[in-house]
């Protein structure tokens, strides 16, 4: 096998892997099809798996109420709790969050830019919503509850506080929501309480609901939507999969619903058999239900159910710091294995030598080559081997140009005379693709490099980089419009690269190797500009290695 032609494959290989996105996770297993019967019966199965009892240390004992309390006041208020890191609106009607606002992140890159907002604007009812499954009590989401402080704007800084909304129906039936703040986290307290004050059972499916609105049904680069961690795995689920199959059941240890950088996250405080239920309306608005099981409360008594939430940036800094697993959630794909190192090693070089994120990718880039630096050498050594025989292998050809299989067999001898290894110059391309796949994901998706600065005008590593902003469009060119500078500067490196190796056998060949570094600056068009500051140095090392070892053999 000729070493050009195992090059032109590797190369091909690469281009199918983005395109087809290959190196992303593998779809879910198809839904087979079921009749309407058998897929009513699995439904119910899935819908109840257990009937929770009251749990003694959570039940107390509380007077029955004879007559209705009296309701509060119709109007709706909004309170607004204000700490270091958000700023949360709460209003009592439905006791949802109406707004909130991260104080560290702004929308987009520019400085005037508004603070990130955790709450789709088209939710009208808010987020965090609390119902009843079996409709044993009538829809939350338009009661309006009572509230415990007077002060409508509260300001955190030194000591957790907690709110206390209420609410009643006319049978007596007392549900509480208490959020419990703290201003050095984003961890938000949430305790559920259901007091029966009725003369009957009260028997039902607690509901808390997460909402978002997504403008694209899913990114062909990373993850975005519902996910939750199921017997302790993580389960992502794709938003055009909601319609095969929108309930999850097992043991959840939380649900989430995610974008590129940020998610929202319900963590019940004891992980119990549960489900996750899933609603895609309208093809962008997402409704994700934590579905506790049937829960019994005899009258006279009350049930407590216990969650922390966590609205806030994908962070692996951030996580890693609670216990309670909601770390997992952040997940490269199949190289995650590879990405998370990578990242916390760029983080390490940000925190404690330079920061600026894209140095410390330049400097993890050399590292990485570094590492890579004796496969590369093997190779590059083995190339320029290849070059120098390649006259006669030109004469091999012309000989036997009627004769494909001598032609091969005498090529083959030739490389055993000369002791060279036709594979020996792809080697390092392999072992370079799963980790530039691994960067690939982790630069894409690092929240660190959201509207992370390198130099000039590159002011967003996350971001493709685009010299001046154009008012027309330009062809395979995602907006903004601008000039690509970094992305030419690559392609223009990776022609270099070419025209350094070997020339091939095949003239058909020879032109579609030329051909790879314009496809590749078509294809890094649209990347992230970290991914593309990555892909340059390592091809300027690159040639500066085959440049060292191709004189040093001369």
């Amino acid at each position: 096998m000729e070493q050009g032609r195992l090059f032109l494959a590797i190369a091909l290989c690469i281009l199918v892997f983005l395109i087809w996105n290959f190196f992303f996770m593998p779809e879910p297993p198809e839904q087979k099809p079921v009749k309407e019967g058998q897929a009513t019966q699995e439904t119910a199965a899935q819908k109840e798996p257990y009937i929770q009892k009251e749990d003694t240390a959570a039940v107390e004992k509380v007077p029955l109420v004879k007559q209705p309390q009296e309701q509060p006041d119709r109007i709706v208020r909004t309170i607004t709790v204000d700490t270091p890191l958000y700023a949360v609106n709460i209003s009592t009607k439905g006791a949802v969050f109406k707004s909130f606002i991260l104080k560290n992140y702004r929308e987009k890159v520019e400085a005037d830019s508004p603070n990130k907002e955790m709450v789709s604007t088209d939710a009208s009812n808010g987020t965090i919503q609390l119902g009843f499954d079996n409709k044993q009590l009538p829809d939350l989401t338009e009661a309006i509850f009572s509230i415990n402080p007077s002060n409508d704007h509260i300001i955190l800084s030194d000591k957790p506080a907690d709110i206390r909304l209420s609410w009643i129906s006319d049978q007596g039936i007392v549900v509480e929501k208490k959020y419990i703040f703290s201003p050095e986290t984003y961890l938000i307290g949430l305790h559920v309480t259901v007091q029966n004050g009725s003369s009957a059972l009260f028997s039902d499916r607690l509901a808390l609901t997460l909402t978002k609105t997504f403008f694209e049904k899913g990114s062909v680069y990373g993850f975005q939507g519902p996910s939750a961690l199921i017997n302790n795995n993580l389960e992502q689920i794709k938003l055009k999969k909601i319609k095969d199959k929108n309930l999850y059941s097992g043991n959840l240890g939380w649900i989430a619903v995610q974008d590129r950088y940020f998610m929202s996250a319900i963590i019940p405080q004891n992980p119990i058999e549960a489900s996750m239920r899933l609603f895609f309306k309208d093809n962008n608005f997402l409704e994700a239900q934590y579905l506790q099981p049937e829960t019994v409360v005899n009258p006279g008594t009350q049930h407590k159910y216990e969650y922390q939430l966590y609205i806030g940036p994908k962070s692996t800094k951030i996580l890693s710091r609670y216990d309670n697993n909601l770390d997992q959630s952040i997940d490269f794909g199949m190289f995650d294995i590879l990405a998370k190192p990578c990242l916390w090693l760029m983080n390490f070089l940000y925190d404690h030598f330079i920061p600026n994120y894209g140095v410390a990718i330049i400097i993890l880039t050399l590292l990485t080559k570094i590492l890579l630096w004796p496969l590369g050498s093997k190779s590059y050594k083995s190339m320029s081997e290849m070059k120098k025989i390649q006259p006669l292998i030109k004469q091999l050809r012309e000989k036997h140009k009627n004769d494909r299989k001598k032609m091969n067999e005498e090529t083959m001898a030739l490389y055993r005379t000369y002791k060279i290894n036709p594979l020996g110059g792809c080697l390092p391309m392999v072992v370079q693709i799963p980790v530039f796949f691994a960067l690939y994901r982790m630069l894409y998706e690092a929240i660190e490099l959201r509207h992370a600065p390198f130099f000039l005008w590159i002011n967003d590593l996350s971001a493709p980089d685009r010299l001046f902003r154009f008012d027309f469009s330009i062809p395979f060119m995602q907006p903004p419009y601008g000039i690509p500078v970094l992305t030419l500067i690559m392609g223009a490196s990776m022609l270099l690269q070419q025209r350094m190796s070997p020339p091939m056998g095949d003239p058909t060949q020879a032109k579609m190797m030329m051909l790879m570094p314009v496809v590749f600056t078509f294809i890094f068009i649209n990347f992230s500009s970290g991914l593309v500051l990555y892909w340059l140095v390592n091809n300027l090392v690159s040639i500066l290695q085959q440049y060292y070892i191709t004189k040093k053999l001369a």
